[in-house]
């Protein structure tokens, strides 16, 4: 969990790492995983959560657990009404190193000095999640702003269509009822 604003180094309100048994049944797993989160958003009361999208390279039994997990956050984030961005690793790395090939080292040392930590926090699954949090403060609200822009962009240019279309039928309409034929252009 950070606060900031683009343009900020941004702060670290908390971080935690849930844990639960590779023996325990995959749905309690999940309940676990979405108890820590529910007491989150209850403590914590963010204004976004951001989600590390997750994609098929090699080991599809670790990114079936993985998408499980980012399931269980979207879930937990829409229940509340919380809105969610979804982040790749690249994207993370870049924002954090400038690389979106960097290293996990790499990666937690970046995390440490933006947050002025002491230490580069521990296990490494923390500093991912500090990653992606201090990426989407960055690049977040950016991405928002844009994807509002297209939508309007979007709208407009219906409504642009709609009249456009509109004005045809009405002149076409005029052009037949004096008895000329319409001209349709080349």
């Amino acid at each position: 969990m950070v606060d900031g604003v683009p343009g900020r180094p941004p702060f670290v309100l908390g971080v935690d790492v849930v844990r639960t048994s590779p023996h325990e049944e995959t749905g309690a797993r999940l309940a676990v995983l979405e108890e820590a989160m529910e007491e989150w958003v209850r403590r914590y009361r963010p204004a976004a959560v951001a989600v590390e999208r997750v994609f098929a390279q090699h080991n599809v039994g670790t990114v079936m657990g993985t998408a499980q997990a980012a399931g269980v956050a979207l879930l937990v984030a829409a229940r509340h009404g919380i809105p969610t961005a979804l982040h790749t690793p690249s994207e993370v790395k870049a924002a954090i190193t400038g690389s979106g090939r960097a290293g996990k080292e790499q990666v937690g040392a970046m995390v440490a000095r933006i947050l002025q930590l002491d230490s580069v926090p521990k296990p490494a699954d923390a500093a991912d999640a500090l990653a992606l949090a201090i990426c989407h403060v960055w690049r977040g609200q950016t991405t928002d702003r844009l994807d509002a822009a297209r939508q309007a962009a979007s709208g407009v240019a219906a409504r642009q269509q709609r009249a456009y279309a509109a004005a045809r039928a009405a002149t076409s309409a005029t052009s037949t009822s004096r008895g000329a034929r319409p001209v349709m252009p080349k």
